[in-house]
């Protein structure tokens, strides 16, 4: 299930990406007699891998629910395990071809005819597809601050579990919900926390539930808060932050920067995609997810460009739906004989 298969071989459509969007792409095409092939650069489902291990999700199971197999649990709001079971399950009753561990390197041709290069280890794999479906999503792209010391390997951009900070002093960077979740779980778990965020207050979007944990902690003492606050440098275990025009030292065992993440839009941008240089955002018909580079579709979050909070699975699973039925169209106009 994991080889990639003949390379010389030509599938109805490439799916690069392993995530939840993509499996679902893949499994749709199935359903429609299509045949497909996902490439992927890690593991298969290696966002969700490298999410908080505790996680529970915000969205109940029925949204999390892709190409209609029943995510059948007792809890109305899965754990991270239980989404790496359930996705793998429909990649199994799918049997949807893999090619994992192979990083895609460049997207070539037109509708039709699409020629992508992957590298896997010394090796470049050749795929072969008349369509393809770019579904990368932006979790591999966690933001950096740009400041000195940041590469020491006590800070971190991605937060997994507390229970190495057990009587440790942790700087949480950030004031959205990943840095929030981060800071409550770390003190709940016997870590001295210090919470820095450049703006006035929390961001908006922090979860209606653990914006009042969160305020009543700052407000009790028990999580030290520095707002309006930005960090100058990464220290020998001392965050110095800039704060109304004053250097401060922050003493830390640890530290997350976890202030979002940035989608990587360099493959499909190579391809002929526009892009708006600000936002990010790309070419696509939101009837048929199609970019402006015909047979060429994004899926998922990317549709988002920068605004990674905008889309997420519960909202992108039709993005499968519309591809496919898309494709299945121009396959049947163009007299393409599929699955050859």
């Amino acid at each position: 299930m994991s080889s990639a298969g003949p390379s010389d071989s030509v599938v109805d459509l490439l799916v690069v990406g392993g995530g939840p969007t993509a499996i679902a792409i893949g499994a749709e095409a199935i359903k429609a007699g299509l045949s497909v092939k996902l490439i992927e650069k890690g593991a298969l489902l290696a966002s969700l891998l490298d999410f908080p291990t505790d996680m529970v999700f915000f969205t109940t199971r029925d949204l999390l629910e892709i190409a209609g197999i029943p995510f059948t649990i007792p809890e109305s709001k899965p754990t991270r395990r239980q989404a790496i079971a359930y996705y793998h399950s429909v990649a199994r009753t799918f049997a949807i071809p893999l090619a994992l561990h192979q990083r895609v390197e460049s997207i070539e041709g037109a509708v039709g005819g699409f020629t992508i290069s992957a590298r896997s280890g010394d090796e470049t794999e050749i795929h072969q597809g008349r369509a393809v479906a770019v579904a990368t999503g932006f979790f591999d792209g966690p933001r950096h601050l740009g400041t000195p010391g940041e590469d020491f390997d006590w800070v971190h951009h991605r937060y997994r579990e507390p229970y190495r900070h057990f009587g440790e002093r942790v700087v949480v960077v950030g004031g959205g919900n990943s840095a929030v979740e981060a800071a409550l779980d770390l003190w709940r778990s016997g870590a001295g926390v210090t919470l820095v965020h450049r703006g006035s207050e929390l961001k908006p979007s922090v979860k209606y539930w653990l914006k009042p944990d969160i305020e009543n902690r700052i407000r009790e003492g028990a999580i030290e808060a520095h707002l309006d606050t930005r960090v100058a440098s990464f220290g020998t275990h001392i965050v110095e932050v800039t704060q109304n025009g004053q250097r401060l030292d922050l003493p830390a065992d640890a530290a997350y920067v976890l202030i979002g993440y940035e989608p990587d839009v360099s493959l499909h941008r190579a391809a002929g995609v526009e892009l708006d240089s600000e936002t990010l955002v790309p070419v696509f018909d939101p009837d048929s997810c199609e970019s402006n580079v015909a047979g060429l579709y994004i899926a998922g979050t990317l549709q988002a460009g920068r605004d990674t909070n905008r889309i997420f699975i519960e909202n992108s699973r039709v993005h499968s739906v519309r591809i496919v039925q898309h494709l299945v169209r121009q396959l049947a106009e163009s007299g393409d004989r599929r699955g050859s």
